[in-house]
């Protein structure tokens, strides 16, 4: 296997919620992993997420993580995650993850042709759409 890339969200002590959402709107397989799971029982950590893995039949990867107490949690707006393709399902997507966000660039034709629009989640992550348009 070659080598990957994939977004590796922090959380501050929500990401199990984070990612149970993002399983119910992009299905696949969750995996979920606790700091105790991984062996740090008696660490004020040991419920929050250590390492948790989204794999989806479209291919798409998300992992996560809860930021330990003694990790700076610092969120930014220099990332965001891009969804883009010709599947017509990624508007069913960008509406069931702005449910409780704010749609920042509603789906709409763009100058270069395609579909786009852009919203930030309950949980404060950006997500860039992308939806090719045939051409004619």
């Amino acid at each position: 296997m070659g080598s990957q890339l994939n977004p590796y969200i922090a959380f501050d002590g929500n990401a199990r919620q984070a990612m149970e959402f993002y399983h119910e709107v992009l299905g696949g397989k969750l995996e979920l992993g606790t700091f105790a799971d991984f062996g740090s029982s008696e660490s004020p950590d040991a419920d929050r997420i250590m390492h948790a893995t989204l794999s989806t039949a479209d291919g798409f990867t998300v992992m996560a993580w809860d930021v330990p107490e003694r990790v700076p949690y610092n969120p930014g707006t220099n990332v965001a995650l891009y969804l883009g393709g010709d599947d017509a399902g990624l508007r069913d997507i960008f509406g069931k993850l702005s449910v409780g966000g704010t749609v920042a660039m509603p789906l709409k034709q763009q100058i270069w042709g395609d579909e786009a629009g852009t919203l930030v989640d309950r949980f404060g992550i950006t997500w860039m759409f992308n939806i090719t348009q045939r051409q004619s």
